[in-house]
């Protein structure tokens, strides 16, 4: 009886509470797939490099005396770039041609000799060995003419090495030589840039290996003038990547430079991916896409604003987003922003958001 009063004592109570209500729609980012064209084109940044370059120095050591080219300058083949002190070469070939002197004197006497010694055996005057002996000096005179003969030759060599010479047209793109250095025999003072050729050096990504082929046609803009478009083509993919990169420099050569570019300067290549051109595909927002176990999902605005989560298929993502290959329709609305607080069925206050 107590129980049943107590009951009655409070149900009044609980009427009188009013009811919870509802959760108003939350605001949500959305906006509307389009139908856009499936790019999967790969740009990267590169620099204009000459396709030869070739760096020389000078063929014996010695001290720079002169140096007649800077930076930038034009050269021509056979122009004199830089110049050692010649005090030692000019004396070692005078004391080549002094050996040279002294030989063709030894020549002259044992050629004299000989012919002396031929008549007194003609009359029977020496025997035929003593004429052998005569024989073996005038040779040996002859070898040795030879010998300072030829050594004279490479002292008049060394005399024009003291002169760097340019081996080829082109442009001075670095130089270490200065008047009063010492350098050895061989060492690079100096590259040229031949200018026949000119070429865009990028370093590919190995996982874009595939859209690179020896042959493949190329967009490349110069960043000082984007407006403006040049035709190139893959000349050379390095075999191996590099140790520091780890990406494989690739080497395009242009097909329609003008004076415009210039060493140094940066170009975007575009490699365009020819067995994707035509395929269609939807470009969504990078932040619409989430993951829910191994499980790509967009969260779907139905046409009651409610939040449907949806398993897609996303392809490359890119600066501009990601592409969805498969999942979705044309004109259905998603979410693209606050994706990870979402839930099925939640009742969403769309904000639309223009197509990229």
């Amino acid at each position: 009886m107590k129980k049943l009063l107590w009951i009655l004592f409070l149900l009044p109570v609980a009427c009188d509470q009013p009811p919870q209500p509802p959760q108003p729609p939350r605001p949500a980012l959305v906006m509307a797939v389009g139908n856009v064209k499936f790019d999967n084109a790969m740009t990267l940044v590169g620099e204009v490099l000459p396709r030869y370059e070739s760096g020389q120095g000078f063929r014996l050591g010695g001290k720079i005396i002169s140096r007649q080219l800077d930076v930038g300058a034009l050269v021509k083949k056979g122009q004199v770039i830089a110049s050692l002190d010649a005090t030692d070469s000019r004396l070692v070939t005078l004391a080549a041609l002094a050996d040279v002197h002294a030989a063709e004197a030894n020549h002259n006497l044992a050629l004299a000799q000989l012919e002396r010694q031929r008549q007194l055996f003609a009359k029977k005057f020496i025997s035929a060995s003593a004429l052998d002996g005569h024989v073996a000096t005038y040779r040996a005179a002859s070898a040795k003419l030879n010998q300072v003969k030829a050594q004279a030759d490479i002292a008049k060599n060394q005399m024009h090495y003291t002169e760097l010479i340019a081996e080829r047209d082109g442009v001075v793109i670095w130089i270490k030589a200065e008047p009063g250095q010492v350098v050895h025999a061989g060492e690079v003072v100096v590259k040229i840039a031949h200018l026949n050729e000119t070429e865009v050096q990028v370093a590919v990504p190995e996982s874009r290996m595939h859209l690179v082929a020896i042959n493949a046609p190329v967009t490349v803009k110069m960043w000082a003038d984007s407006e403006k478009s040049y035709v190139g083509k893959v000349r050379e993919i390095a075999p191996a990547a590099d140790t520091a990169t780890r990406a494989f420099n690739v080497r395009i050569t242009l097909q329609n430079t003008d004076a415009a570019i210039r060493l140094g300067m940066t170009a975007g290549v575009r490699f365009d991916e020819a067995n994707q051109q035509g395929v269609t595909g939807f470009l969504i927002p990078s932040t619409a896409l989430t993951k829910v176990g191994d499980r790509k999902i967009v969260w779907v605005i139905d046409a009651d604003n409610r939040a449907q989560p949806r398993e897609v298929l996303a392809g490359d993502f890119s600066e501009s987003g990601v592409w969805v290959k498969k999942g979705l329709q044309l004109g259905e609305k998603i979410a693209i922003a606050g994706v990870h607080t979402l839930t099925k069925n939640q009742l969403i206050k769309p904000i639309i958001q223009p197509l990229p």
